[in-house]
């Protein structure tokens, strides 16, 4: 495999007449490149010449540089690189990018990120953020239900499918502005996924599929192909994983079931396995390295032993703040102690240190609205020692009002980002059907419907909905169509049976209202009131 500058030496030869404009040529005849790892070659430009030449310059040497990829000759390899690896003439662009993300100038952000791209398709990083700030714009272009929106896929992927075949570097940026359109398109994706293939982008590859494996769960075909390209790199782990995800969408899918028993096996033989090479020495040296990682891990922990090892990590923290590994594992054994407000704290700092890393900024919402709840309670307890104070429960309401405003903005902003989310949608539902908003939660609940795995509770709650605007008619309806896809008599199945004997009460049909009581009388004669009303009905 040619590779570095043995590649451009190779094309200058090759092509003589680039050599010059390139600026790839020096006295002596050797390549003027700057030092790049995993031999890759990135031409510097010359440093003579106004800005238009060696804009030219780079132009040419990109061209000539596609043209070796696709070479019958030459492998078209490439590794993903990190931000550090980032040739210095794009750095400015990737800094701006960053800039207009945090100001919210998502298609100032996106343009200059599909010119990084352009010149470096191995960095992954600038791809992710990339893919992030597209789906925010298409999530409000959907929502405004803008003429302006394309979809993904159809001939235009198919068009650039056939190129990709024979240029797949040059078809790359093709493909992300094709995206563009629709960030999260089964067909670009795919195309995605099999060109970085291609290039030996598997990092790439990989990302391409779990973007679909995100927002198009249901696409089961390519997330066994997500599944096979892990199994490839031999990591076993994330194949189980989704193949997991698969039988969830399919419980019925033998190929899934079969492939996460298989995948599950390897991993394990892999977390087991020794190298044979590896000393003793190496082991214990590793030990005594996880150690500190593994007590974290611990959750067997005492209350004095978790506030002891959290007095140890406040003097680490102290030393330096600004360490992200500290901050989370602070946060973590205060999420452990219960302290909601600390563990906040905590993961919100290490969040801002992550430059955005979402399951931090989820935890932190998650420690925020634990804390808020905890404030409510104590409230709660203090109005029910003290009933006669008039200030307390005041506040008591004023907090709980306040509250559920701010849950129902809450749902609604994590909406906006992802109007396709059926979980998403069954939580705004039921914080405006909390709020009282019951017209306005319908809407949502219906849409959260499509989502096999909270019909049920859905379901529940849309009859609750209905009922509380008396409209026992359709209440019914859907208790009766969450009772379909109830068999066991469980937990679920009561809490729906019970909430149609209400409704049936209500409306006045009492031998269906005991029917529906009698169900749950016969497994469970201490749920609630049953046996009470059923054994009324005999008196």
């Amino acid at each position: 495999m040619i590779c570095g500058s043995n590649l451009l030496q190779s094309l200058i030869e090759q092509r003589p007449e680039k050599a010059s404009l390139c600026g790839a040529g020096t006295a002596n005849g050797a390549l003027d490149t700057p030092e790049r790892p995993n031999g890759k070659v990135y031409v510097r430009a010359l440093d003579e010449g106004d800005a238009c030449q060696r804009e030219l310059q780079r132009a040419i040497c990109r061209s000539v540089i596609r043209i070796a990829v696709n070479s019958p000759n030459i492998q078209s390899a490439m590794a993903e690189i990190t931000e550090t690896e980032l040739a210095p003439v794009l750095r400015p662009l990737w800094l701006k990018a960053l800039s207009a993300v945090q100001m919210n100038n998502l298609e100032y952000a996106v343009s200059l990120l599909q010119a990084v791209l352009k010149d470096e398709p191995a960095f992954l990083e600038g791809r992710i953020i990339l893919r992030k700030c597209e789906i925010q714009i298409h999530s409000k272009a959907e929502k405004k239900k803008s003429l302006f929106t394309m979809s993904g896929g159809g001939m235009g992927v198919m068009k650039l499918a056939s190129q990709a075949r024979k240029d797949p570097a040059g078809t790359l940026p093709l493909i992300e502005k094709e995206l563009e359109k629709d960030p999260t398109s089964d067909a670009a994706n795919e195309l995605l996924f099999d060109t970085a293939v291609k290039l030996d982008l598997l990092e790439t590859a990989a990302f391409a599929l779990e973007t679909i494996r995100k927002h198009k769960p249901e696409n089961v075909k390519l997330l066994h192909r997500l599944a096979e390209h892990y199994l490839s790199r031999e990591m076993p782990s994330k194949a189980t994983e989704v193949y997991n995800d698969i039988i969830k969408q399919a419980p019925t899918d033998s190929a899934a079931i079969k492939g996460a028993k298989d995948a599950s096996a390897r991993a394990s033989m892999k977390k087991q396995r020794w190298d044979e090479n590896t000393s003793m020495r190496d082991l214990m040296r590793d030990a005594s390295a996880n150690e500190e990682l593994e007590k974290a891990a611990r959750s067997g922990l005492t209350r004095e032993q978790l506030e002891a090892r959290r007095d140890n990590v406040i003097e680490k923290y102290n030393s330096d703040p600004n360490n992200i590994a500290t901050a989370k594992e602070l946060a973590s054994l205060y999420e452990q102690l219960e302290d909601w407000s600390n563990a906040y704290t905590f993961f919100h700092w290490a969040h801002s240190l992550s430059n955005g890393d979402i399951a931090l900024s989820t935890k932190s919402a998650q420690m925020r609205d634990r804390a808020l709840e905890a404030e409510l309670r104590a409230l709660e307890v203090a109005v029910a020692a003290d009933p006669d104070n008039v200030e307390l429960a005041v506040q008591l309401a004023q907090n709980r009002s306040l509250r559920l405003a701010e849950q129902v903005a809450e749902a609604k902003a994590r909406v906006d980002q992802n109007p396709t989310d059926p979980q998403l949608r069954f939580e705004l539902g039921y914080a405006l059907y909390r709020s009282g908003d019951h017209t306005a939660a319908i809407p949502h609940l219906q849409q959260a419907t499509r989502n096999p795995h909270i019909r049920t509770k859905v379901l529940l709650l849309l009859g609750r909905t209905f009922r509380a605007k008396n409209m026992f008619d359709l209440a019914i309806k859907q208790l009766s169509d969450a009772l379909a896809d109830l068999h066991a008599m469980d937990g679920t199945k009561k809490e729906v049976l019970y909430e149609k004997g209400l409704i049936h009460h209500d409306m006045g049909d009492k031998a269906a209202a005991l029917d529906a009581f009698k169900q749950i009388y016969e497994v469970d004669y201490g749920y609630r009131d049953v046996a009470e009303r059923v054994e009324s009905s005999y008196e």
